[in-house]
């Protein structure tokens, strides 16, 4: 064979196999995304369920952390690169300079205080001196007790509060070891099934308040900006599909998740599920941003540029 059209051939295998390499970055196919065991993400696992990331050529691992502080963690780390998490760490991370960026909204409230029906607690005032169990300090819920509390002339230190894992919570209220608990669906609403009382749902504590979001990596985005557009489009279409077809999507959501599938309808239709990132809903999270700064849960205020991110 002529030198001339192997040298052609070598040279487009080379180009192929270097495209492949930045298309998918660092050699892995691989796409991490990270979630909490909360069908606040109802849309990840709808698309998950139906293959939506498949048809798009997108593959992905789908890993389940504790709670959001958990999750950003690995983001800081590399080990994820796109995550449904509550906006209070992702706020925290970036402040830290954790390079991440929101890239849509999620759902917004789907959250409550729940305490047990033989506690006593049948009002904000009845919660000093109880066992409060929370997500952990940088939960969305956490914040959201600690403004509760401030709103009605009390402080975070006037409970006990303790940080658990949300899946465990029901147990432990049913057996007396917590009062209390502030935690996100579908958890409040098989606690309220089980027995147990709403005291406030987060609705009420803060109405339409930001909750999930999807965030990514600035690596990512910048590696695979069609990639991140792709799984915005995945994200939206299964916003809608659940929206749209609530009983249906309850019975695919995730078994470890869903115990009772009517239970979960019923939580699913409690709270907003939305996508994408307009300015109302910006507008939102900066004006949750400067109460977190006012609560002191940041030191300081953030810059919108550096929250969201701007799609070329």
């Amino acid at each position: 064979m002529d030198n001339k059209i192997i040298a052609i051939i070598v040279a487009v295998i080379a180009v192929v196999a270097i495209g492949g390499y930045f298309l998918l970055g660092s050699g892995s196919d691989t796409v991490t995304i990270g979630y909490l065991p909360s069908d606040h993400d109802a849309a990840l696992f709808i698309a998950d369920a139906q293959g939506k990331f498949a048809e798009k050529g997108i593959n992905t691992k789908l890993v389940q952390f504790n709670n959001g502080g958990d999750l950003m963690t690995a983001m800081a780390s590399g080990d994820v690169d796109v995550g449904y998490v509550g906006i209070t760490p992702v706020l925290s991370s970036i402040e830290k300079g954790v390079p991440v960026k929101v890239i849509s909204a999620a759902q917004t409230e789907g959250s409550g205080i729940v305490v047990a029906k033989d506690s006593g607690i049948n009002s904000v005032s009845d919660l000093a001196g109880k066992k409060i169990a929370t997500p952990g300090e940088a939960s969305i819920q956490h914040m959201l007790l600690t403004y509760y509390l401030k709103q009605n002339g009390m402080s975070i230190d006037d409970v006990k509060v303790s940080a658990m894992k949300v899946p465990s919570m029901n147990d432990a209220l049913k057996t007396n070891k917590i009062d209390g608990m502030i935690t996100f669906e579908p958890y409040v609403t098989i606690a309220e099934e089980n027995g147990a009382k709403v005291l406030v749902d987060s609705s009420d504590i803060l109405p339409n308040h930001p909750c999930c979001v999807v965030v990514a990596s600035d690596d990512f985005i910048k590696n695979h900006e069609n990639e991140t557009k792709t799984i915005l489009e995945i994200h939206k279409d299964a916003t809608a599909f659940v929206n749209n077809n609530t009983d249906e999507a309850a019975g695919l959501l995730p078994a470890d998740i869903v115990k009772d599938v009517e239970v979960e309808k019923k939580a699913l239709a409690g709270f907003p599920l939305i996508s994408g990132l307009d300015d109302n809903y910006k507008k939102d999270v900066m004006d949750f941003m400067n109460l977190e700064v006012e609560l002191g849960v940041l030191k300081k205020p953030i810059s919108q540029d550096k929250i969201f991110w701007q799609s070329s």
